[in-house]
């Protein structure tokens, strides 16, 4: 069962005195580790007109992005979700078969300069490193920089489904605990080796597919609401005004190990930020 929002609101501000934005919580209860967020309150956002499929505008000129490093995966059907033998997994992984189209997704994280070249500032509790992962981003957060770099280069950037996320995980196939095998260590950035903060993207091995750390360095959100049942929300992306969670995927670097398997989800509200929670895109 999972314990509601209210009650780990409680436990983060007594573990650490203060939240800024709501703190990130993994699959059902995994401990509050991570540092308290830096910089203020949530600030209001503009939202796109189709959470997840940002509206794209013309190209203006500005000066240029980096944008993504994509990698074009086949779309297909899986089984989403995980065994009742698995060990560690939490009642909401049921498995049933999900199917993807063929996409196109980042081979890394967002990084600190891909997020500062398109919005002018980096929100990062861990700034100062260009190739970590950008973290302290909400979802709206989020939605803004998608309609910026889709203004600026043309082109229809978004978040993965939770689908998506999850196939490209697995490279296509079940079978696998983590997002590329079985030898976390070799895998992931998480609590046994990260020293306690985010790392350089790409450092650690790749999945079949050659994406990077899609288990650990840092959670990602999805476009996804979170639907504890899988009643069919895990396919597509939420509304822009979503008042309800949106699910996260893949642990971060504060994680313990269960938190980092294929098959775990959690969700956060649209408007919270963690210095363990990032994003990674896809390519329409």
């Amino acid at each position: 069962m999972r314990i509601p929002g209210w009650v780990m609101k409680g436990l983060q501000l007594a573990l650490l005195g203060s939240t800024v934005g709501g703190v990130a919580t993994a699959a059902d209860v995994e401990p509050v580790h991570a540092l308290p967020a830096r910089g203020g309150t949530e600030t209001a956002a503009v939202e796109p007109a189709e959470a997840g499929q940002s509206t794209v505008a013309p190209p203006v000129q500005a000066h240029p992005v980096s944008e993504p490093e994509m990698v074009a995966i086949q779309g297909g059907c899986f089984e989403m979700g995980s065994p009742a033998s698995e060990e560690g997994r939490f009642d909401h992984e049921h498995t049933h078969q999900a199917c993807v189209e063929g996409v196109q997704i980042g081979k890394y994280e967002v990084t600190q300069r891909q997020w500062r070249e398109v919005m002018g500032s980096d929100p990062s509790f861990f700034a100062g490193c260009d190739t970590c992962p950008v973290e302290q981003v909400s979802w709206r957060d989020v939605q803004n920089y998608i309609l910026k770099l889709n203004a600026s280069t043309g082109k229809r950037y978004r978040l993965p489904t939770e689908a998506e996320w999850e196939y490209a995980c697995r490279s296509g196939r079940a079978g696998e605990t983590y997002c590329g095998g079985e030898d976390l260590d070799a895998l992931a950035w998480f609590r046994i080796n990260s020293e306690s903060k985010t790392h350089v993207v790409g450092k650690r091995r790749a999945n079949n597919l050659g994406l990077f750390d899609m288990s650990g360095n840092v959670w990602e959100w999805t476009c996804s609401a979170f639907d504890e049942s899988y009643q069919g929300g895990e396919t597509k992306c939420a509304s822009p005004d979503h008042a309800g969670q949106i699910t996260t995927r893949g642990g971060g670097w504060y994680s313990e190990a269960r938190y980092l398997r294929a098959a775990v989800r959690d969700g956060m509200r649209p408007g919270d930020r963690h210095n363990g929670l990032g994003f990674r895109l896809v390519l329409d």
